[in-house]
């Protein structure tokens, strides 16, 4: 157990401080806890169900027998390094991606056609390896309900520089302030940054929380930002859009604990 001030350690700097968990094993009780991960798109609430993170036990990655193995508590960067050094294809996606692998997979990571489950074989949870085929899955989302422990991907040689100089060149114009990324997932056929620009949001803030003026689907910290602030940010941006354009926004970022 250890205490985490999530004001410090999640992304867009908000939230208590509270006892994580460290998880070193694989075993049913580990399901009760929410898992943190590294906090990159979290939304912590200042009443939190059971929190827990994996420990440096999961954190690998190797290649055997035509797939790579990676721990879920293994950063993008480090599987990006690895990858790139090995001339490996699938990864580039994760160039100026935070976020540690199990994350990444729950959630489908990546843009467009560059998805993670592109490459993906098969998950390690609880109940053993679950096949790719088994796992239903779309666009930023997945319908994975236990804790990832490791992910299984094909190995496939042929690392694309220019797709990873693209997302780099795509990244470097991200908002710097704290934030847990995009806040919005893209409705089908439309831009979530382009709705929230329409409906005169972009610069839009409530208290010390706003969608920043970079970038209008990313939800900023300014500095003194609350729970509470974030969450009426979020409302009156949905309540917004679809009073103009009749579009439910869904949420890309994970709200935990309200």
């Amino acid at each position: 157990m250890k205490k985490i001030d999530f004001s410090k350690y999640s992304s867009i700097k908000i939230g208590p401080v509270c006892d994580v968990e460290e998880l070193d094993e694989i075993k049913n009780e580990n399901e009760k806890f929410f898992i943190i991960g590294g906090a990159n798109n979290l939304l912590i609430s200042n009443n939190p169900p059971k929190l827990a993170k994996l420990s440096k036990k999961f954190d690998y990655i190797y290649e055997k027998e035509g797939f790579i193995h990676i721990g879920a508590a293994t950063p993008s960067g480090k599987i990006l390094s690895f990858c790139k050094k090995r001339d490996i294809r699938g990864f580039e996606m994760l160039q100026k991606l935070p976020g540690l692998l199990g994350g990444l997979v729950k959630m489908n990571a990546g843009l467009k056609e560059h998805e993670i489950f592109n490459s993906l074989v098969s998950i390690k949870t609880v109940n053993d390896y679950i096949k790719k085929e088994d796992i239903s899955y779309g666009y930023r989302k997945t319908d994975i309900k236990h804790i990832i422990y490791e992910a299984v991907f094909k190995c496939e040689k042929g690392f694309d520089k220019s797709l990873f100089e693209w997302f780099e060149t795509l990244r470097a114009n991200q908002p710097t302030l704290p934030s847990a990324g995009s806040c919005f997932k893209n409705p089908k056929g439309e831009f979530a940054g382009r709705l929230l620009q329409e409906c005169g949001l972009k610069g839009f803030r409530v208290g010390g929380v706003g969608f920043s003026k970079q970038h209008a689907n990313f939800l900023a910290n300014y500095g003194d930002g609350t729970f509470e602030d974030a969450l009426k940010a979020i409302d009156i941006a949905k309540k917004e859009v679809k009073t103009r354009f009749d579009i439910e926004l869904e949420l890309e970022i994970k709200v935990v604990g309200h």
